[in-house]
């Protein structure tokens, strides 16, 4: 069993449970050119099979979206206000809007933020500075966003380096961003405490795969905090 690669600290774990994902050797390609993914809406049943376990996982999608309601509020923050990043997506794909092509990666991962409705986060890990833990931010603690001059963190759980934080279930850092020069990457998803480990298991199972089928690459790690 190789070590934890993200602690999560004493005060948010009846709170949050991340599935932690390492995957070295990706190709990351610009897809902002592809013609736009075919993407089923949230309730509706999936399209393909991508792992074992998806049609179950999918299915579970509905009951999560209040489940990361509670979950946001328990951080101190209004869902109303700062969406987490799957209830965006699902909004995005209800009111028809444009799927947001970035690049393999990262739409891998928006991908399957809609369909587990559950937060996810993207990090290069050649940008991540030394350990990393999820914690609360103090007065001050803030971020340069992608496509944001600036994300406040005082008091909101974030994951933290020893360069300071990078991200979090709702906005990740330009730090950290996926690029096309990306080849080792973190995949975080922020399940709400109550989601069973072995549901999120099969998440990531489902993650892994679709990352595998949009940019290459192999899982080296896999963590689930807390476990039990």
């Amino acid at each position: 069993m190789t070590a934890t690669l993200v602690t999560v600290a004493d005060d948010l774990h009846d709170v949050v449970r991340l599935g932690v994902l390492r995957i070295e050797g990706v190709s990351v390609r610009a897809t902002a050119d592809d013609a736009a993914p075919a993407v089923a809406a949230p309730d509706a049943a999936p399209t393909d099979a991508a792992a074992a376990g998806a049609v179950a996982v999918t299915a579970a999608a509905d009951a999560r979206v209040g489940l990361v309601r509670t979950m946001y509020r328990r951080f101190g923050i209004d869902p109303t206000k700062t969406r987490p990043s799957s209830e965006a997506l699902r909004r995005r794909v209800r009111r028809g809007l444009p799927w947001p092509r970035i690049n393999t990666l990262v739409d891998a991962g928006n991908h399957c933020s809609l369909v587990t409705q559950l937060p996810y986060g993207l990090y290069d890990l050649d940008r991540v500075v030394g350990g990393i833990a999820l914690r609360r931010g103090a007065d001050g603690d803030e971020y340069a966003g992608i496509g944001k001059p600036v994300v406040h963190l005082d008091g909101r759980p974030a994951l933290f380096d020893t360069a300071g934080p990078f991200g979090n279930p709702t906005s990740d850092s330009a730090r950290t961003m996926i690029t096309p020069v990306t080849v080792r990457a973190l995949l975080v998803v922020y399940a709400p405490r109550p989601v069973p480990a072995p549901e999120l298991d099969a998440v990531l199972d489902l993650s892994a795969a679709r990352v595998r089928e949009r940019a290459g690459g192999r899982e080296t790690g896999r963590w689930i905090i807390p476990s039990a």
